[in-house]
């Protein structure tokens, strides 16, 4: 291997920093949302600009998977991170940058290219190193990152100056100390042929996994379709709810995703089924808790829908990902876990345009949710139906 020489972190370092990387692009594209409060203000646009605004970044990402999904199996892993945390780089100085709407979204689009390409290679990448713990890594990583984003913004947003650009410029800091380490990591596959014919979009699933895929992506649609909802109109809700300060706000998905995180660590080494199930009862649960505290008012009863919310997220999603990796060859994991990413952005995003809309034309953020919730039921239940008609049909 030619990188071996100048190669210095171990598997363990190598895993570790991996993970970071995964933390720091959902931190990134999770720290607007505390300010899309400020954005709005400022630049006096409405909750559809920013569902839209929000939503640029999923289908960027989905673009993104699309096409540079596969790369790393051919090219290596640490070529294409590397590029994709310079492009991430590039997205947060527009961020610093932006100005209006369209800064906006230009920063959105270009974060969400960075966060598509390096997905696939980074998640694929744990694998190589650790099987096991690769799982664990890929799981938990999106909530520590998305809900450690949120906070960290809203915080440096509450207590320091330039509320709109300090948190992307400590993320731009912790993005080139990890471009630096990726240089040291040595490369977990041999290169082969195909780069170019690899660009081409290709959906087709192996074999072995496609009735297992078919069954998780109720789920996984579900789970991510919350983490979006919450993502772009949680803060917005808890103003609806009380007049609280920005900090609170960010703490929507900071709670999210600890206790999806909690999930993640506590029902690791539980069988993929049992995860899964765990995360769809919790689910359905929690949206019955956030539909029962928005029409009462209640921000704590809402936060305990939350939390359980966030348990079915961690659940779904570490689940869905024990029931398919396993079952995938080296060569093909990079592939898989992107596509299983398109369906999680598609789910993250196009219900949270059309919350977007519903807010302002069919009766505000609180009715919205409540709409919102009943959805998320539905599909949780629909998830529930294929799950169960799977163990009876493959009790093994």
């Amino acid at each position: 291997m030619s990188t071996a020489g100048r190669a210095r972190l171990s598997p363990r370092a190598s895993l570790l920093l991996l993970a970071s990387i995964l933390v720091s692009f959902l931190a990134a594209s999770a720290a607007p949302t505390p300010l899309y409060g400020i954005y709005q203000e400022r630049w006096h646009f409405s909750p559809v600009t920013t569902t839209v605004v929000f939503a640029v970044y999923a289908l960027a990402v989905l673009a993104s998977l699309l096409t540079f999904g596969k790369l790393s199996d051919h090219v290596g892993r640490r070529p294409v991170l590397a590029v994709a945390i310079v492009v991430q780089m590039v997205s947060l100085v527009v961020f610093v940058f932006a100005n209006g709407v369209p800064t906006l979204l230009a920063a959105r689009l270009v974060q969400g290219l960075a966060a598509g390409a390096a997905t696939g290679a980074v998640g694929a990448a744990m694998l190589d190193i650790d099987r096991a713990r690769g799982t664990l890594a890929n799981s938990i990583a999106p909530g520590i990152g998305t809900g450690s984003g949120a906070l960290l913004s809203a915080l440096l947003i509450q207590f320091l100056p330039a509320p709109t650009r300090l948190v992307y410029v400590v993320l731009l800091v912790i993005l080139l100390i990890q471009a630096v380490a990726v240089a040291l990591m040595p490369e977990t596959v041999t290169r082969m042929p195909g780069a170019r014919r690899s660009l081409r979009p290709d959906i087709k699933l192996p074999h072995s996994v496609r009735q297992p895929v078919l069954v998780v992506v109720p789920v996984l649609f579900a789970v991510w379709a919350l983490a979006g909802f919450f993502g772009a109109l949680g803060p917005a809700l808890v103003r609806a709810l009380m007049n609280t300060s920005i900090v609170v706000g960010g703490l929507v998905l900071f709670v999210f995703a600890l206790f999806g995180s909690i999930a993640v660590l506590v029902l690791r080494n539980t069988a993929a089924r049992t995860v899964i199930l765990t995360g769809i009862a919790a689910l359905i649960l929690g949206m019955v808790v956030t539909l029962v505290s928005v029409m009462a008012e209640s921000v704590p009863g809402f936060f305990v829908g939350l939390a359980l919310g966030g348990v079915g997220f961690g659940g779904g999603f570490q689940g869905s990902l024990k029931m398919i990796m396993p079952l995938v060859e080296a060569h093909e994991r990079a592939s898989v876990l992107s596509l299983l990413y398109v369906v999680c952005y598609v789910g993250f995003g196009l219900p949270t345009v059309i919350a977007g809309f519903l807010v302002v034309y069919g009766g505000g953020v609180p009715r919205t949710a409540d709409e919102y919730s009943v959805a998320v039921i539905l599909l949780a239940l629909v998830a529930l139906f294929g799950v169960r008609r799977a163990t009876r049909m493959s009790p093994g």
